[in-house]
């Protein structure tokens, strides 16, 4: 199943391009780019249904243009992730815990070597 969401329009699996809401108290309907999420009392269209969007009579359409500026990442967002990578990236400081328990296996005679959380350990035979 796709993640993408699809116009609300019955019958139509275009996708979704901005999200439709009422304001009852002031008889608007209130067409805008697309929500982030997916809301229970807000309808998402299609480029199709939103063009050719009408309301009752005695109602007002406000149609909300998105914000050129929001379309890319902000400066916030590369911020963000070129920190995320930086993080990644540093070592992992050794744990003191780990260290003495490599020590304990290594004295019985049981632990050959380690790979990460794997370890090889001594036949009991030898």
């Amino acid at each position: 199943m796709s993640s993408a969401r699809r116009c609300s329009r019955t019958a139509c699996a275009r996708p979704a391009v901005a999200t439709l809401t009422y304001v009852y108290s002031d008889q608007t309907a209130v067409l805008g780019p697309l929500a982030t999420f997916a809301e229970p009392h807000a309808y998402d269209l299609c480029e199709a249904h939103s063009e050719r969007l009408s309301a009752p009579r005695g109602w007002e359409i406000l149609r909300l243009a998105p914000d050129p500026d929001a379309l890319g990442p902000s400066s916030d967002d590369l911020l963000a992730l070129a920190d995320a990578v930086r993080e990644a990236a540093r070592p992992l400081p050794p744990r003191e815990d780990a260290g003495q328990a490599v020590g304990l296996a290594r004295e019985t005679g049981r632990e050959v070597g380690r790979r990460g959380h794997l370890r090889v350990l001594r036949s009991p035979d030898s």
